[in-house]
């Protein structure tokens, strides 16, 4: 089985010099017994890909080249998908920091010049009923 942090592009270098070596103990594979077992050693989470390329690709005729050259496509979609979405979570966590608002000496003073203000309009208030 292909390590998870494994390349396509170093898994098949493994595996194609296990299949050169195999070949020069006369242990022939054909192109689409090669293609199985490459398939076959992939991850879990490249199941879905596994199961698109079986039902829409002709096993007996796909190359190990082509499928090599379609499983580094994905490869490349899969990690351009977890950078947008790593980089969105990071740019939504710089957002909600950025709307913390914080709070200084200058704006308790403010506050309490207010709640003074108020106090002087009530007292000044209740001067205007008592007259």
């Amino acid at each position: 089985m292909i390590p998870e942090e494994e390349s396509i592009e170093n898994a098949f270098a493994k595996f194609n010099t296990i299949i050169t070596s195999l070949k020069a103990l006369d242990e022939g594979f054909s192109s689409k017994n090669c293609v199985r077992k490459f398939l076959r050693a992939l991850l879990p989470k490249w199941r879905a890909k596994v199961k698109a390329i079986k039902e829409f690709k002709n096993l007996t005729t796909l190359s190990l080249d082509e499928l090599i050259g379609n499983l580094k496509v994905y490869e490349e979609v899969i990690k351009k998908d977890s950078e947008t979405v790593k980089s969105k979570r990071e740019q939504s966590i710089s957002i909600a920091l950025k709307a913390r608002k914080e709070y200084s000496d200058d704006d308790s003073s403010t506050s309490d010049s207010e709640d003074e203000e108020y106090a002087m309009a009530a007292r000044d208030f209740k001067k205007f009923f008592k007259m």
